[in-house]
């Protein structure tokens, strides 16, 4: 089967702007999208990978993981990787991270090869990983205590660190958990907590290995919109992997489709929507156009 790496900018916007009839067609929609891709600014690479392959083991039952991938990810901006289980995605961020190698290609970050696990790198998983022997202010503290040089600084500066905890900590909507133990919280204080600590020490890349996917769905839609504040405040690289194709719209500027393994890019779309986006943007029919086209993309013919 041949693959065709297809690129088109793609455009949503919230429902208010389509007052009037305006973008009540197809027709009329494509002609918004035409009108909103065009002024699309593309911003310096930050995360380049070309040609990049992987096999897993090097014998008869090696499994190839990624194929002949390339992509760039400009500067602070905000991509989703979506694709069906199994497709590489989670690959892929090991292997952007440093934390395995390319069997073959070239992976840069920052305009530096990448020979071995990236420094100033934020990351949040499925599970928040907290210490439950720690308190929420002392998990997120962490990163302070292992990356220089704040490691060096800590002990005389605590009182400065713990203020950057706290006011993070205020913006997630956890002012008065500081000092609340992991197992204390639920589900989705942890995930917020896990948030503060990806990004605390202010990363100029954040892995983000579908954060939300345990959650339910109100607690995930509330915390959409936190990853969404913490990203325009503090304009961070970000690449998100997920199989959520509404998180996906609603986060990203941009979306990569891959196929199954190995993983190739069989599509990528810009979103070109103004921020903040809310949960009336996810009603338009615009978002769910490309939701859908998205959708036909990892599974070809099946109904929506």
């Amino acid at each position: 089967m041949r693959f065709i790496h297809e690129r088109r900018l793609t455009t949503t916007t919230p429902r208010p702007i389509l007052h009037k009839g305006l973008g009540s067609t197809p027709s009329a929609r494509r002609v918004i999208m035409n009108e909103l891709s065009s002024s699309a600014i593309e911003s310096p690479a930050f995360v380049e990978l070309r040609d990049v392959s992987l096999s897993y083991a090097a014998d008869a039952d090696s499994i190839l993981a990624l194929d002949n991938l390339s992509l760039t990810v400009g500067k602070g901006q905000f991509i989703a990787v979506v694709g069906p289980s199994g497709c590489g995605k989670s690959t892929l961020m090991k292997v952007v991270t440093g934390l395995v190698l390319p069997s073959r290609g070239i992976v840069k970050v920052g305009g530096e090869a990448v020979t071995g696990p990236v420094k100033n790198v934020g990351m949040a998983f499925q599970n928040a990983t907290l210490l439950p022997w720690r308190t929420i202010r002392d998990n997120v503290l962490l990163p302070f205590e292992i990356i220089r040089p704040h490691r060096h600084k800590l002990r005389a500066e605590r009182a400065y660190y713990v203020g950057l905890v706290q006011r993070l900590l205020n913006t997630v909507g956890l002012a008065g958990f500081s000092e609340k133990y992991s197992w204390q919280l639920s589900g989705g204080m942890q995930q917020r907590a896990n948030l503060c600590r990806a990004i605390v020490h202010q990363p100029s890349l954040l892995m983000l290995d579908e954060p939300f996917a345990s959650l339910d769905a109100f607690t995930r839609e509330e915390l959409w919109f936190v990853m969404q504040e913490l990203w325009m405040d503090r304009k961070f690289t970000a690449i998100l992997v997920t199989h959520d194709l509404r998180e996906a719209v609603l986060l990203a500027d941009r979306v990569i489709v891959f196929s199954p393994r190995p993983g190739r890019i069989i599509y990528e779309t810009d979103v070109v929507l103004p921020r903040p986006r809310t949960l009336q943007t996810t009603y338009s029919p615009l978002f769910t156009d490309l939701v859908h086209d998205l959708r036909e993309k990892i599974r070809p013919g099946r109904p929506s």
